[in-house]
């Protein structure tokens, strides 16, 4: 890409120069036309740098496109990575050592855990990809939604922390909604997952769903990292991702929240980003009349 940008500029300079030359000889070689060539020139000039202006943003655009794909296979490698390897360690503990039933369950539901986590992650990549090629036709039906959320928040559970729990449940009972189950599914839980992402260890994650007359709203608080006003729209881009790439280290993939702008776009629904006090985002989601 970069010996493209510089081939380019070669050209254009090498016009530019040719175009100031070709000039020079008319003029001296025809005085009464310096008018129309100068006119001429000028014409040609702007031209050529306006041409020029929208060919540099597009290659620049290339270039950051090709560099957020290349972040994404590196996240794609080492999310399908590190679960595997805790699959495969737990599997080879079992089968090598003769441990109690109680570890030996506890290994197998880290294992799930595990397996859960690639399951998203094929998901989120398969339903992307549907999407952006228009292929996903979004089945809508009447379900449960309140059960949906709270199986999810179970599942995403943390239970590893002093006191037991992480995410703070506060779903109200037998809200219903019309739409894709299991897109609806990977809205939810790429909010949950990301709030617990860019949290500090153990920190308080709230899930809320309740109804406001003929609307439904679901939040998602978290007390992290936060996200600045100015990345507040560009976080819903494919593979943009929060904070520098270089020194990033939390996991993802950049299609999470990509993949909550174009679902809730097919029903309905808006999303908003606010600051939590005193640090941390809500993402909150209203359904419109449902």
């Amino acid at each position: 890409m970069k010996k493209s940008i510089l081939i380019f500029y070669f050209l254009l300079l090498y016009a530019v120069l040719e175009m100031f030359w070709w000039g020079t000889v008319v003029i001296k070689l025809e005085p009464q036309r310096m008018a129309m060539v100068m006119g001429e020139g000028s014409v040609f000039m702007f031209l050529l740098l306006v041409g020029a202006y929208f060919i540099h943003v597009s290659i620049k655009k290339e270039d950051k496109l090709q560099q957020q794909q290349q972040n994404f296979l590196l996240s794609v490698t080492h999310e399908l990575k590190s679960p595997l390897a805790a699959i495969k360690i737990s599997l080879q503990t079992i089968l090598k050592r003769e441990l109690d039933k109680d570890i030996q369950n506890n290994l197998l539901i880290k294992s799930l855990k595990d397996i859960d986590r690639l399951d998203d992650l094929v998901e989120n990549m398969l339903l992307a990809t549907k999407i952006e090629n228009k292929t996903y036709s979004f089945p809508k039906e009447k379900f449960n939604f309140s059960e949906l959320v709270t199986e999810i928040t179970d599942r995403l559970q943390v239970h590893s922390c002093a006191n037991e729990q992480v995410i703070s449940n506060k779903v109200k009972d037998d809200i219903f909604v019309i739409g894709d189950r299991f897109a609806l599914s990977s809205v939810v839980t790429n909010l949950v997952e990301n709030a617990i992402k860019y949290s500090g260890p153990c920190a308080e994650v709230v899930v809320s769903l309740y109804k406001n007359e003929d609307k439904v709203i679901f939040m998602v608080s978290d007390k992290g990292v936060g996200i600045t006003d100015s990345e507040k729209m560009l976080i819903f881009d494919k593979f943009y991702r929060v904070g520098n790439e270089n020194i990033r280290n939390t996991k993802g993939t950049g299609l999470g929240l990509f993949i909550v702008k174009e679902v809730l776009q097919h029903h309905d629904a808006d999303i908003q980003v606010k600051d939590n006090h005193p640090q941390g985002s809500i993402f909150e989601i209203t359904f419109n009349g449902l």
